[in-house]
């Protein structure tokens, strides 16, 4: 019997991982986890805790205290922090600017990879989305994805999607973000061995969908 398919997606902000990962998960008939969901879940506990989320050591005393659910409807994904729904309240701004030190933690790496490894070995395939997956969630992950575009196209993407008018300071803080992620000790953000790039700057979504299904048919071809 062959192992439930494992689609891991990668790739830096505003590249368009969770619309891809959802199409894919969808067209696919496949599960779907959103890792930067469950960081963004721990930082909004830490924060509500009184936690000083730049003491990394602070952070690394309390990250096993929060019970932290997903759900992997990819047409409905949901978020639970001790049972209540946080999915809303982990895209606000404070959370926005504490998800990154907090992310840098080992021992809050550590702790959500233990709880991802759990969602992905649940029955059935899965798009997992996130900036270490296939280069340390899922290695051996039979289709592995990178996706990147030009830093200006990211920043109005994200720009539209927060309703934020200064594309500018957005592109600032994506480049940020991707310097944090890069440079971190534990999991940087890397293009995984054996993953196919594909930079979406000149793509719509459902051409990007559409060629990491492709992968995914050649993949199953191969098997």
């Amino acid at each position: 019997m062959s192992s439930p398919l494992v689609v891991a997606i990668d790739g830096t902000s505003g590249s368009g991982k969770s619309s891809t990962s959802r199409g894919v998960a969808d067209r696919l008939g496949l599960r779907y986890l959103d890792t930067g969901a469950m960081f963004r879940a721990m930082t909004w506990w830490m924060l509500r805790h009184g936690v000083d989320v730049h003491d990394p050591a602070a952070v690394a005393a309390r990250c096993t205290e929060p019970r932290i659910v997903s759900g992997t409807d990819p047409l409905a994904p949901t978020i639970t922090v001790d049972g209540a729904d946080v999915a809303v309240a982990i895209r606000q701004d404070d959370v926005n600017a504490a998800v990154s030190p907090v992310s840098t933690v080992p021992e809050v790496r550590a702790r959500l990879l233990e709880l991802q490894r759990e969602v992905i070995a649940t029955d059935g395939g899965i798009v997992v989305e996130g900036r270490d997956i296939g280069s340390v969630v899922v290695p051996d992950a039979p289709v592995k994805v990178y996706l990147s575009a030009e830093p200006g196209a990211r920043a109005e993407r994200r720009a539209a999607e927060q309703g934020a008018a200064d594309v500018a300071a957005t592109r600032e803080s994506l480049l940020a973000r991707d310097q944090i992620d890069s440079g971190r000790a534990t999991a940087p953000l890397v293009m995984a061995d054996g993953a196919v790039q594909i930079d979406t700057t000149g793509h719509t979504l459902d051409e990007v969908i559409g060629l990491v299904v492709a992968l995914v048919a050649d993949a199953e071809a191969r098997t």
